[in-house]
Parts: structure tokens; C-alpha cells; sequence
């Protein structure tokens, strides 16, 4: 498909990584425990819930992508193939243009993926944004208003016409996390030479985080097909969702310098040589993207799947919501008040059946504060 391959000007020292190959992968390769918590594998029936009903946000959107909330309410969207970064008000009314990325590359999955609003905006007023370019794949921040060039974060992030990763999340530790895929080379995901098919962990100025697994490297965890979701709970656990390729998506717990078996493994692993998944779906209910964590319950956006899942975690039941109701599902956010979520459809991504008005932001109302999302049966 004639993708390019950019490899890093740094390089792990031999005996690292083979300690790294030879690692059990059942706990972190850097030594660090990993956490007790350890919910259900499987996945039972989820009671019904009463119906409420979803409304749009917005409308008219070209394949949103990444969803952001600015101090105040406001909302950023970035728009996938246009390379726009849409600012939507708080108190309501159509999206404007707050800023646009020259020499976005869309091409199939790539483009002008995730957006971040680091917890010092009010100070430092930096944006941060993930997006495909001519060689690369590349964090970058700008400022809303500013007319001088993204600055470049992390760059050398393998690219391709699929499986380009994008997620970007802030942990309660202040610093940067970044999902990338493998870009359709399995390889990578096990080459901890490459940023591909991994977890990225970075201060805010693109240095590898303190405490990394990898001395020098920013690679916080390995062995990923795709990942287009990051969330974390209120102990600061990371979760990430994961494409799989043709038998089962995964959700699962991250842990710093875990090994979650692509390209060996696809779901659970019968021999127990890799991380495993804390719950999996096949291919067609799933597809997951965005992801987000509220009070117990994690949900996941899906795009085969057209439905959001809410995956208790204390149960491990999954229950499909707005199934079919709205097509192709990309992002799941929380608003700021924790209220409701917001889930943006990605029906004009050249895969969906778009539909009037789309793409759009839908919100729903969560039920008491108790990470309860109302089932929706319809519109």
C-alpha cells in the first residue's frame, strides 16, 4: 500500500532487549507489580435499563475524530480528512473552525486523528494533536489562535494507510499517553525498536516519561494490533480498547511494560504467555475506538459493531446500547459536569452508510452519577 516506515535514531541496548524477549509476560517487564484489580473475563447479562432518549449535539460534521473539552465547557473536534480542529460552544450553537493542520495526509485510517487538553491550559494554552503527515505519524500542540506552525511533540511514529493508532490522553500523573498501531506490519508491534503498535508514554514536551519501563524509550506497553481508545479510573488505572484482526477485539488493563501478544495472540491466550484480556468481543459487534471510564463502567464506541457497549466492571457484564440506531460509533467522551456522555458517528469515513445530518455528536444522560448510561432502543 506503499507505506513509509520511519525508524527511531534511538535503539535499545542489545541485553535489554533480551531480557525483554525472554520476559514473562504475566507480570510488567520493568519489575512493577501489576494491579490486584481483575475483573470477570467473561461477560454476562446486563439488566435493562429504561429508555430515555439521545439528542443531537451537532451535526453536519466531516469524520470527527478526537473529542476534547477546553476549561469553561467548550468543546474541540477534529475532523479526520479536512485537518480541522472545530471549536463547539458551551452554551450551544454551531461549530466553528478554531484551527487548521497543513500537510495532513488522509489517506485511508489516516489523518487528523486525537486531540488533548493538558490539565495547565489555562497557563500554557497548548493543544495537543495526533495526525498523519508526509512520512510520519506525529504528536504535535498548537496554540487556538496562534498563526505559527504546530510544534512538533513526538515524531517517527510509523504511518500507514490503516492501523494508525491516534488515542491521546493525559493520566493523572500529568503526562502524555499515545496509542499507534502496527500500520498492517505485524512486526512491529513486537519490535520495541519501533513506536509502532504501542503505548506511548511522554512528558509534555515529547521526552520519554520518568519511570518508563524502557530506559530511554517512551514505549509504555507492546504487542498491540491498533489501539483507538484510552481511559482512565479513579486510581489512575489505564485501559485501552483494541482492534482485532479476525476472530476478537479486546478491552484490557494496562500495565507498564505489558506485552499483549499481537502478533502470536489474538483474544485470550490459551497458554498464558501475554497480558490478557479483561474482556473480548467478536469482530462484528465491535471494532472498538474511543473508550471512557465513569464510576465503575467502561464505555466503548464501535464501528462494525454500530452500538456502544457498557462494560461493567465489577460484574464483567456488556450490554449493547443505541444498537444500530446511529451507524458507525468513533468517540465516547464524559462532558465536564459528568452528567452525560457525548458519542460522535463516523458514518462518513468511506466505510458507513451516512445519513442526514451526519456525521453528528449525540449526548446521553448517565443515570444519577452512577455510571449508568440509559439503554436506547431507538430514536
Amino acid at each position: 500500500m506503499g507505506r513509509l516506515r520511519k525508524r527511531l535514531t534511538w535503539q535499545l541496548p542489545a541485553a535489554l532487549l533480551l531480557s525483554v524477549a525472554v520476559a514473562g509476560c504475566t507480570s510488567t517487564s520493568s519489575g512493577t507489580a501489576a494491579p490486584s484489580f481483575s475483573p470477570p473475563v467473561t461477560a454476562g447479562p446486563a439488566p435493562t435499563e429504561a429508555p430515555a432518549q439521545a439528542r443531537d449535539v451537532a451535526t453536519g460534521l466531516t469524520t470527527p475524530w478526537g473529542i476534547a473539552f477546553l476549561p469553561g465547557g467548550d468543546a474541540l473536534i477534529s475532523e479526520r480528512d479536512t485537518g480541522k480542529i472545530l471549536r463547539l460552544p458551551a452554551g450551544g450553537g454551531a461549530p466553528v473552525e478554531a484551527a487548521r493542520i497543513d500537510g495532513v495526509d488522509a489517506t485511508g485510517e489516516s489523518g487528523l486523528l486525537g486531540l488533548a487538553v493538558p490539565p495547565d491550559y489555562r497557563t500554557a494554552h497548548w493543544v495537543y494533536a495526533y495526525f498523519t503527515g508526509a512520512e510520519d505519524n506525529r504528536v504535535v500542540r498548537l496554540r487556538l489562535g496562534d498563526a505559527a506552525a504546530p510544534q512538533p511533540v513526538l515524531t517517527g511514529i510509523p504511518k500507514g494507510s490503516r492501523h494508525d493508532g491516534g488515542r491521546l490522553a493525559f493520566g493523572p500523573d500529568g503526562l502524555l499517553y499515545v496509542s499507534t498501531g502496527e500500520t498492517g506490519d505485524r512486526s512491529l508491534a513486537q519490535d520495541l525498536g519501533s513506536l509502532g503498535g504501542k503505548i506511548l508514554r511522554i512528558t509534555p514536551d515529547g521526552k520519554p516519561a520518568p519511570g518508563n519501563p524502557f530506559p530511554g524509550s517512551p514505549v509504555f506497553s507492546y504487542g498491540h494490533r491498533n489501539v483507538e481508545g484510552l481511559t482512565f479510573d479513579e486510581q489512575g488505572r489505564l485501559y485501552a480498547s483494541e482492534f482485532g484482526s479476525n476472530s476478537f477485539d479486546e478491552l484490557n488493563l494496562i500495565v507498564a511494560g505489558g506485552n499483549y501478544g499481537w502478533p502470536a495472540v489474538e483474544g485470550h491466550d490459551p497458554a498464558n504467555r501475554y497480558r490478557q484480556p479483561l474482556v473480548t468481543w467478536t469482530t462484528d459487534e465491535a471494532s472498538p475506538s474511543g473508550i471512557v471510564y465513569d464510576s465503575g463502567v467502561i464505555y466503548v464506541a464501535a464501528l462494525r459493531g454500530e452500538r456502544l457497549w457498557r462494560v461493567d466492571l465489577r460484574t464483567g457484564a456488556k450490554q449493547a446500547l443505541l444498537d444500530g440506531t446511529y451507524g458507525r460509533l468513533r468517540t465516547v467522551v464524559r462532558t465536564p459536569d459528568g452528567r452525560a456522555l457525548w458519542v460522535s458517528t463516523s458514518n462518513t469515513d468511506g466505510r458507513g452508510d451516512p445519513r442526514p445530518g451526519d456525521d453528528r455528536i449525540v449526548t446521553i444522560p448517565l443515570s444519577g452519577g452512577d455510571g449508568r448510561a440509559a439503554a436506547l432502543a431507538g430514536r
